[in-house]
């Protein structure tokens, strides 16, 4: 294959893989209802359905980069999407809310080792000189998974059922796994080694920092169990950071914060993030628990309620709902 044909390949396996896993983190919103009563569940049930992606993605989204460092990008690219399609394929099948929550969080470890990826193999694949527009459009896809999620699931739900949510995601794995195979180049990371002592921490910090956040709502945000979840994951996530800027070659370099953009780009990336995973939960219970609308309608107005709406004025007709609504 020439560049420009292996460049087009490359963005289309990195675009669409990335598209599968960020949808993820919000489709099952909109479908928790019928879930619910589907499978008997309780809300601390339906809390861990989100969370439990939430939390190994969170957790092992920086190991997933290291290791297809170390042991080769395409490799572990594809190891990470036989992880998701297993786990959405256990999912779409469970027949329980226990189930169906360890099948979340084998799909949010697959994820983690996915979406990190994309991004490197994106950037290695794309000239300089194209590589701002490659990882615009990357982003873009990204901003898109999340912003119709809610929709999507709404629609399969009402349309289908809830398990379609999940088994839509087997065909498409079955056919990105070869894909990538095939079409992708092998690349390794600037560092051979593999930084364990860094992969430790930073797993055991944000274990427990995330855990604390999902947990202290159910058990109280002053109970002993959140308030050493969250002291004792920052404080190793602290020790992260020292290690890393003392490592020889360390996970993840922290000179990068140095760049303002970069460092500005990633804070507003975090606190867009907090805020919508923090309220998406509450809105999909609200419209359909307590104002009656179906899944489809309630993910409609959950699209007009978020991105869409701010969206309507520079782009209309991206969301047919907001921009009803915005005349």
């Amino acid at each position: 294959m020439n560049n420009r044909t292996t460049m087009i390949w490359t963005f289309v396996i990195t675009s669409l893989a990335l598209f599968m896993t960020t949808l993820d983190n919000l489709v099952v919103t909109t479908a928790l209802p019928v879930i619910r009563v589907d499978l008997g569940a309780g809300l601390s049930g339906l809390e861990w359905t989100v969370n439990a992606y939430t939390l190994t993605f969170a957790v092992l989204l920086l190991t997933g980069a290291a290791l297809g460092d170390r042991f080769g990008r395409r490799r572990m690219f594809v190891i990470g999407l036989a992880i998701f399609t297993v786990a959405s394929a256990a999912a779409a099948l469970a027949p329980s809310i226990e189930v169906l929550i360890a099948a979340r969080a084998l799909q949010g470890m697959g994820g983690a080792i996915v979406a990190p990826l994309t991004l490197t193999i994106l950037s290695a694949a794309v000239p300089a000189e194209r590589r701002g527009l490659a990882l615009g459009a990357w982003g873009g896809i990204s901003g898109l998974a999340v912003a119709i999620g809610p929709l999507v699931g709404g629609a399969v739900v009402q349309g289908i059922s809830w398990q379609w949510i999940f088994w839509l995601n087997v065909p498409i794995g079955l056919v990105l796994i070869p894909l990538a195979a095939l079409r992708l180049r092998e690349r390794h990371g600037p560092n051979d080694a593999l930084d364990l002592r860094g992969v430790g921490l930073a797993s055991a910090g944000l274990f427990g920092i995330v855990w604390g956040l999902v947990r202290g709502n159910q058990v109280g945000w002053g109970s002993p169990e959140i308030i050493s979840a969250l002291v004792g994951g920052s404080l190793v996530f602290a020790l992260f950071l020292l290690w890393e800027l003392r490592a020889p070659e360390p996970m993840l370099p922290l000179r990068f914060f140095r760049n303002r953009t970069f460092a500005a780009a990633n804070a507003a990336s975090l606190f867009m993030f907090f805020g919508m995973f923090g309220s998406i939960f509450l809105l999909a219970q609200f419209f359909q628990t307590v104002q009656g609308y179906s899944p489809l309608d309630a993910g409609l107005r959950t699209c007009r309620g978020r991105r869409c709406r701010s969206s309507w004025r520079r782009w209309p007709g991206l969301c047919p709902t907001a921009s009803a609504a915005g005349r």
